[in-house]
């Protein structure tokens, strides 16, 4: 996962024509892939498509320093695409339902070794390469007409010419690859959608005390039996997601109890912290300490305490942060006579009286990070592994094949240009390789 998050963000680096960033991050990725067992990786593309970036990236920086190092990269790549791909891509093909997908990867391949060839004074071998490349960039020409048809659909320009590029200028093949495709992303978007709110919910509920989350689907069938919900995640926070043991304490009157005190503990934890936090932003934007608390207090939303801070004096609100707990005092006074489950909480360990005011100003309304009771490391890590498989698909899994081959175009009509204005004579085109 470590070699696909830097090459992903290497290539990230690329687009944004960052090349001496993209090499240093694309060299970390090389090193982490090699730690990755090669009976588990030989038989995929990654690596092979991270030794051509890399060499693309020595290309674009114009160094010929890099010459004989891009050479053995290269030599790594086609044996590795072979492997993956089978010979002449038969076996990536065979998968692609005959498209030719990879057609832009092999050019830049192709276009890179002639002019490695070129600069290391093999001459036929380098019009061999470059040859090869400029028919397949040949081949990856759109037709006006096909793209008109294809867009008259309704897609757009560039999202036509990749589909095209992909489907051998197949107009039919084409649009049947961008309709699975926009359902792809569609269903990628709903995915992504439930995830975030399964996290979130997740987060509101704890961990355990082995740093895990709350297992959700352990948490429907409790609820689909009857049992209240916070009051069944907190079973499971507290058991492991354990089930049965879950169920033992939400059917033992005292266990039970105890997890709803544990449930009013966290809440009011998790409340003063929002408090205190909601205290540090305003008092860092300037405003004193003692008057910030009073308003804080005083209750409101967070727009409101500024808009008293901003307006009023200090006497209103230290006054007003004097009535407000006065009143709570109060309440809490009578609160203790009558209620017995909020007896029960004054009792709790760490309690902390709660101010109803401030429930308006929530941790993810200020964007207080709860990290203490929010994802364990497992969680974050899962998190971060979404984030890569949306960088690394882009809603469809050719993104690496992907390629706008301008640049190569050009490179490819230079180095044939050279070759044919008698350049053999070893020296670099200073408008691409300078040392």
């Amino acid at each position: 996962m470590t070699g696909l998050m830097l090459h992903t963000s290497g290539k990230r680096f690329i687009r944004k024509q960052m090349f001496s960033d993209a090499l240093e991050v694309l060299t970390m990725g090389e090193e982490a892939f090699s730690l990755c067992n090669p009976k588990s990786i030989e038989l995929v593309d990654n690596i092979p498509i991270l030794q051509i970036d890399m060499v693309w990236c020595y290309f674009m920086l114009q160094d010929i320093a890099w010459l004989s190092v891009a050479g053995l990269r290269l030599e790594k790549a086609r044996e590795g695409l072979e492997r993956a791909h089978g010979k002449d891509s038969s076996r990536f093909r065979l998968l692609q339902a005959g498209c030719s997908s990879e057609l832009a990867l092999y050019l830049r391949l192709e276009l890179l070794e002639g002019v490695v060839a070129y600069h290391s004074g093999q001459f036929d071998k380098s019009r061999k390469f470059l040859t090869s490349a400029q028919a397949k960039f040949f081949q990856l020409q759109v037709p006006d007409e096909a793209l008109s048809v294809v867009m008259s659909i309704g897609f757009g320009e560039q999202d036509a010419k990749r589909a095209l590029r992909m489907s051998n200028q197949d107009v039919q093949s084409a649009v049947n690859f961008l309709v699975l495709e926009r359902e792809k992303r569609e269903q990628k978007r709903e995915d992504d959608i439930r995830r975030r709110n399964e996290i979130k919910e997740q987060k509101r509920y704890g961990v355990t005390p082995l740093k895990k989350a709350v297992d959700l689907q352990k948490l429907t069938e409790l609820v689909s039996i009857g049992f209240e919900k916070e009051l069944a995640a907190e079973a499971l926070r507290k058991n492991e997601n354990g089930s049965q043991e879950a169920l033992d304490d939400l059917t033992n009157p005292e266990a039970n109890t105890e997890l709803q005190r544990a449930i009013e503990s966290r809440k009011r934890k998790r409340q003063q912290r929002a408090t205190d936090a909601t205290v540090e932003q305003l008092v860092s934007m300037g405003f004193e300490r003692s008057r910030v608390i009073g308003a804080v207090q005083a209750g409101g939303s967070l727009e409101e305490v500024m808009h008293q801070l901003l307006t009023h004096p200090q006497a209103d609100t230290t006054a007003a942060a004097d009535d407000s707990s006065n009143a709570h005092d109060s309440s809490g006074n009578n609160n203790a006579s009558t209620d017995l489950n909020a007896n029960d909480n004054a009792c709790a360990p760490d309690s902390t009286p709660t101010n109803p005011a401030v429930e308006n100003l929530s941790p993810d309304t200020l964007g207080i990070d709860n990290s203490n009771e929010g994802p364990s490391a497992e969680q974050r890590d899962l998190e971060m592994e979404d984030e890569i498989a949306d960088e690394l698909t882009r809603g469809d899994a050719l993104s690496d094949y992907n390629i706008d081959v301008t640049q190569e175009g050009d490179a490819i009509n230079e180095y044939l240009a050279l070759l044919d204005s008698g350049g053999g004579n070893g020296k670099a085109s200073s408008s691409q390789l300078s040392h």
